[in-house]
C-alpha cells in the first residue's frame, strides 16, 4: 500500500517543468521566410523544402496522366471477339 502514496510525487516529477529549458527559435525562422530574395514562401526552407515540392509535383502530374490515360481506355468501344 506505501507504493500507492509514492503516485502522485512520481508523476509530478515526470510532467515538471524544469528538466529542460525550450530555445525561442521563433525570431530565425522569421528572419528567413520574411526575407525578400525571391523565392515563394514554400521554398524558402531550404533543400527538404525543394525536395518535397519536387515530389509532390510529380506525383500529382504522374496521378493526371494516369487518370487520363483511364479515361481514354474507357471511352473507347470494347472490340467484340
Amino acid at each position: 500500500m506505501n507504493h500507492l502514496l509514492k503516485v502522485p510525487v512520481l508523476a509530478g516529477r515526470a510532467f515538471s517543468s524544469s528538466a529542460r529549458q525550450l530555445r525561442n527559435r521563433v525570431p530565425e525562422a522569421q528572419k528567413i521566410f520574411q526575407a525578400d530574395n525571391g523565392l515563394p514562401v514554400h521554398l524558402k526552407g531550404g533543400t527538404g523544402d525543394a525536395l518535397l515540392y519536387r515530389a509532390t509535383m510529380t506525383l500529382t502530374v504522374a496521378g493526371t496522366c494516369y487518370s487520363l490515360y483511364w479515361l481514354f481506355t474507357a471511352s473507347m468501344p470494347q472490340k467484340k471477339a
